[in-house]
């Protein structure tokens, strides 16, 4: 942490590089602070949310306390919330019960069963909650339910595989479809022109590869976890669904038919959300009361994301991440003769940007923008060039403020912050693999060529 701090305040007090303004140089040490402090946990995180907050206007990164407050006004933390709220009343109805006992039943006490359950959930639950966070939301008092009924501790090996997939990979099966998430929704409008069907041409194989990759690298990292035996459980849930259970289904299936129609109605993934968060919290309607939502749903959850937001605005109006990428990729006209060694400076360069943008959109608001202008003066296609930094940054979580999905996870407390910075790096190798072998290869056989032809 020494070391941080020595970087961090040599940020702030040398005098910034050519092309960087000095409110840029304070914003990348405040990042650099924060960013360890989270990983680290010395202060705990929604500690480190505020003191981000308090650095920004202090350091004068930004040009005044409600900029730094700009995340606090997006949308995101309000979905998220919301979100919570769903997955807690899943499980106070007694649904996410009677779901773990089916699955149980099916499993038939075999953890690889449980483990393959789980991983082909993924992509079918994605027509029905196209949002990860969503899916995470539920999943995770699903799994806890299933574990804690099979009497597999919280540190053992499964526990970990179980958790390490709907932290990590989960995600991934949202990015496939168009209306999944913010990362499609964000990357599409800055590429411009796209439409739902190319996409999910586009990224179907990918994105799936990298399913397949990192759910086979988490059973490697944690494969004695699946020679345990899990207890037996009895199917004691058989009977009719309660009417709180049938409220509940109502009411999620009714945001999800919301979420799935947003090209119709253009709502806010928030909106649906939050309809559902007040049908729950309602009386007579819903299914918890005030004291269950204050008492349960994590509100550092909602503190991270919007703070994290806010740090990526400030990086992006000071100027800070585009000076960054810049910098990275600043020998790429002595490579421009070689594409496939400009996609690799393409793929290496958006590594230290995600570390340091912890939100997704902030990250690809800098580097999607940077990789069309690289595109046109190399020759190369604009859109399969945007598509691979989205890829390599979307794939991967070094600590969990970085996703609203991993946060809902890791406040679970199976994983720790170490364990998903070192599984980070692991599914970046792969991000970058996939992107170059199985992507660009793919792209070209189905006429999206690498190589601009036209120039």
């Amino acid at each position: 942490m020494a070391a941080i701090g020595t970087v961090s305040l040599s940020f702030m007090v040398i005098p910034p590089p050519d092309g960087l303004s000095q409110a840029g140089q304070r914003v990348l040490g405040i990042a650099t602070i924060t960013i360890g402090l989270w990983g680290t946990k010395i202060l705990p995180m929604g500690v480190t949310a505020i003191l981000l907050v308090v650095l920004l206007v202090l350091s004068e990164g930004v040009n005044d306390f409600q900029q730094a407050l700009i995340g606090f006004a997006q949308p995101v933390p309000y979905f998220l919330i919301a979100v919570l709220t769903i997955g807690l009343a899943v499980k106070k109805c007694g649904l996410a019960e009677r779901i773990a006992r089916f699955s149980l039943r099916h499993c038939r006490e075999r953890p690889m069963a449980l483990y393959t359950h789980l991983l082909i959930s993924m992509p079918l639950l994605t027509l029905l909650l196209p949002s990860a966070t969503s899916r995470t939301g539920i999943l995770v008092h699903v799994y806890e339910q299933s574990l804690s009924l099979s009497m597999v501790p919280k540190d053992a090996q499964l526990s970990k595989a179980i958790m390490m997939a709907l932290n990590s990979i989960n995600r991934l099966a949202s990015t496939i479809i168009l209306t999944g998430g913010i990362t499609p929704v964000v990357a599409a409008a800055l590429v411009g022109g796209i439409s739902w069907s190319r996409w999910f041409v586009l990224l179907s194989i990918p994105y799936l590869t990298l399913l397949l990759l990192g759910s086979g690298l988490i059973y490697l990292i944690y494969r004695q976890g699946f020679t345990t035996q899990m207890a037996r459980v009895p199917d004691t849930l058989s009977g009719p669904l309660t009417k709180m259970e049938i409220r509940t289904i109502v009411i999620t299936l009714g945001a999800s038919l919301l979420w799935l129609t947003d090209s119709i109605h253009h709502m806010n993934p928030a909106i649906p959300a939050l309809m559902a968060w007040i049908c729950l919290l309602a009386p007579w309607i819903g299914v918890l009361s005030w004291q269950d939502f204050e008492k349960n749903v994590g509100w550092t959850n909602f503190l991270v994301i919007a703070s994290s937001m806010s740090l990526a605005g400030a990086l992006i109006d000071s100027g800070a991440g585009s000076w960054l990428a810049e910098l990275i990729i600043g020998s790429l006209p002595v490579l421009s003769q070689s594409p496939l060694i400009v996609a690799a400076v393409l793929l290496l360069a958006a590594i230290p940007v995600r570390l340091l943008i912890p939100n997704i959109t902030g990250f690809l608001a800098v580097a999607i923008p940077i990789a069309i202008s690289i595109a046109n003066l190399t020759g190369l296609n604009p859109l399969v060039c945007s598509l691979l930094v989205m890829i390599v940054g979307d794939s991967v979580l070094y600590y969990p403020a970085q996703s609203a999905s991993s946060l809902v996870v890791y406040e679970r407390g199976y994983l720790s912050t170490i364990e998903i910075f070192w599984f980070g790096c692991l599914m970046t190798i792969m991000a970058c693999l996939v992107a170059l072998f199985v992507a660009l290869p793919y792209w070209n056989l189905i006429g999206e060529p690498f190589v601009n032809m036209a120039q």
